[in-house]
């Protein structure tokens, strides 16, 4: 048995995903890093201390996601974990392609760590490699076994698209062969290199391939005793939408001082944060604050905006569903 539930969003809890560096070892085909947009970058210790810091004062029970590019190749990322710990931030995780740079998992503890979250795009290695880079997955499976082996708690993100769709069920027994906890399904937002229209059209799932395919796979793969989420993203026309950059604290920190509160406008210099002399400050109008209050049968505004080949329209021009924020996750638990 499993117990399905849509994960509302809350102004309880605030998620801190802190890009602390876009540099990366690999070269993955959906990859949403744009070092125009986001900086070259890698921050200094002690300006990481004082972001961290800043967003202590205001949301001390946050959730604090170090990422990159590759947060490990940061030579001091341990000490960024014990800095956060410290604070009293209510977990963290450190999001990782698998390659473990600087011997992270000696420098940190699973006192300190709540979970190594490792991306892998295959149930092969001809699948993954194919998107994420050669030697990639055996890199990530031998992370993954040496992390479990250290007792911290581990999950995967599996990105799905056209490529690997096919191998989405053979992931359950990958899995819990792993001893892998958490399991995040991921769809490919249209930002980085996804952005260009060449590769995010064939890469991308179609409305109908989505429900189709993804929730009652999810479903199936829960029922083997893994906690699956993955995004909601379409609406009925009848169901609310709402933005979480309305109603959550969700903050996208990136190396050049950006603060974003929506991860679709990422490529976009419409950041409604800025970091200026290490303090955090609201920046001058029009940013992206000003599109969450608009309200449109569409539901999401920048979907609308920037793929609006992802929606359809009755012969009257009504929406026929919405497309939810892209925040907003579906999960599943075993019971």
């Amino acid at each position: 048995m499993t117990v399905r539930k849509t994960v509302a969003f809350s102004k309880k809890s605030a998620n801190l995903f802190f890009h602390i560096l876009t540099k990366c070892n690999l070269r993955c085909r959906h990859c949403y890093i744009n070092p125009k947009q986001h900086g070259h970058t890698d921050l200094p210790l002690e300006t990481i201390k004082a972001w961290l810091e800043a967003f202590s004062q205001d949301s001390p029970t946050a959730n604090v996601i170090f990422l990159g590019g590759e947060p490990t190749l940061h030579p001091d990322l341990s000490h960024a974990i014990k800095h956060a710990h410290a604070l009293g931030f209510r977990s963290i995780t450190v999001d990782t392609n698998g390659y473990l740079f600087h011997n992270i998992l000696s420098r940190v503890s699973p006192r300190e760590v709540d979970f190594f979250s490792f991306s892998l795009d295959g149930a092969t290695r001809k699948t993954n490699d194919g998107i994420r880079g050669d030697g990639s997955y055996d890199a990530c499976i031998n992370g993954i076994k040496k992390t479990v082996a250290k007792g911290f708690a581990t999950s995967l993100i599996y990105t799905v698209s056209r490529l690997n769709i096919h191998e989405l069920e053979m992931m359950p027994s990958l899995l819990n062969d792993l001893g892998i906890e958490r399991f995040f399904i991921q769809v490919i937002g249209l930002r980085g290199k996804a952005a260009e229209k060449s590769k995010a059209g064939s890469l991308q799932l179609t409305r109908s391939e989505w429900m189709k395919i993804v929730p009652p796979l999810a479903q199936k793969i829960a029922r083997q005793g893994l906690t699956v989420s993955y995004p909601k993203v379409y609406l009925d026309p009848a169901e609310t939408f709402e933005c979480a950059g309305l109603v959550a604290q969700n903050y996208f920190i990136f190396p050049n001082g950006r603060v974003y509160r929506c991860p679709l406008c990422e490529d976009l210099p419409i950041h409604s944060l800025q970091f200026v002399d290490n303090r955090l400050v609201k920046t001058a109008k029009i940013n992206e604050s000003d599109l969450f209050v608009l309200n449109i049968a569409e539901g999401c505004v920048m979907n609308r905006l920037i793929q609006p080949e992802n929606l359809s329209y009755t012969v009257g021009g009504v929406p026929e569903y919405k497309i939810a924020c892209c925040l907003l996750k579906e999960e599943i638990i075993p019971s």
